[in-house]
């Protein structure tokens, strides 16, 4: 069976036209579980992955959706959000259990729970920008203004920061 039969990855692909988009659902041959194989794989900027973070503001679960050659300034959601708070990070148990998605397959919508969601500004430097699509093989693309709608977040310039990248650095999951 093809990963886009996959219930995860189904729920995705509905969301997608349910929203008036096509569905641009594919299945990689390499895993996109990071920014960096997402980008690899797909041979864009990684710049144009998005990676979907999962964080907890005092009791409320949040997402931000932040640039691949960003990282995420934690201590800047909750004003982004209009939340009071402070920010905690979340297990990969609890990511699945409010997403109904596993690490690395996270996508920013079909979530199992209504979310605040945030998105990094720097994105809409790009057309198009691709993300996880339920499965940490499969991704989709979507116009940046589309990310915006379909997901109901907000954009804020002030929750990413360019990475510094060196050659020893670890990927980030999206």
């Amino acid at each position: 069976m093809s990963l886009l039969e996959r219930e995860t990855v189904l729920k995705v692909r509905k969301a997608l036209t349910e929203a008036g988009l096509e569905d641009t659902v594919i299945e990689l041959a390499d895993t996109a579980r990071t920014a960096e194989d997402a980008a690899s794989a797909i041979g864009c900027e990684l710049g144009a992955i998005v990676k979907s973070l999962v964080f907890i503001i005092g009791p409320r679960f949040v997402m931000s959706l932040i640039s691949g050659d960003h990282s995420c300034i934690e201590a800047n959601l909750p004003a982004a959000l209009e939340l009071e708070g402070r920010v905690g990070r979340v297990r990969a148990s609890e990511v699945k259990r409010k997403t109904g998605y596993t690490i690395g397959g996270v996508p920013p919508l079909a979530l199992s729970c209504d979310l605040p969601i945030v998105i990094d500004g720097s994105l809409a430097r790009f057309d198009t920008v691709y993300a996880a699509a339920g499965h940490p093989y499969c991704i989709f693309s979507v116009s940046v203004s589309d990310l915006g709608r379909i997901t109901g977040g907000s954009f804020s310039d002030c929750i990413g920061e360019p990475i510094k990248f060196d050659m020893g650095s670890a990927g980030s999951a999206i």
